[in-house]
């Protein structure tokens, strides 16, 4: 095979190999939940998990919601009294992996122009600081919810 040959070769080679790495989207959402407002209140909380199939780093950088203001937040414990306190970013390592979930790193959802409840959706766009917004609907869970619901049983015939 002559030089020019094998240079085509490679282009074409490399050319057909673009498409599918722009099908991969570099940061998923994964099991979304939030739990409903206690009462009339208007706040909420919303968990998920945040996969980056990327080989860069990724930051979830900002929320936004329709339904009010949103922020994210982490919780800790300081001598037996809960902290919640604003962060500037929830990073995602390349190939990694951020958990959003009770008791550590959230979603909180103020100012809410009307209370969320169970069964109801919220939807939240989420902004990255590589792989731009990503928009997602949220489910809402009973307000004593621990954790994402199941999913289905699949049963084989």
């Amino acid at each position: 095979m002559n030089r020019r040959t094998l240079i085509a070769v490679l282009l074409a080679c490399a050319a057909a190999a673009v498409p599918a790495i722009a099908q991969t989207p570099p940061v998923t959402v994964e099991t979304p939940w939030a739990r409903a407002s206690v009462g009339n209140s208007r706040i909420a909380v919303a968990y998920m998990t945040l996969r980056n199939g990327g080989a860069a780093p990724d930051r979830l950088l900002s929320v936004a919601s329709p339904a009010g203001r949103a922020e994210l937040h982490t919780m800790t414990m300081d001598n037996n009294v809960m902290r919640m306190r604003p962060v500037e970013a929830v990073d995602i390592p390349a190939g990694g992996v951020a958990t959003l979930q009770p008791s550590g790193l959230h979603i909180m959802l103020l100012d809410l122009r009307e209370p969320l409840r169970a069964g109801a959706s919220v939807p939240l766009t989420l902004r990255f600081e590589r792989a731009g917004a990503v928009e997602v609907t949220v489910p809402v869970q009973p307000a004593n919810a621990t954790r994402a619901p199941a999913a289905p049983m699949q049963h084989n015939r």
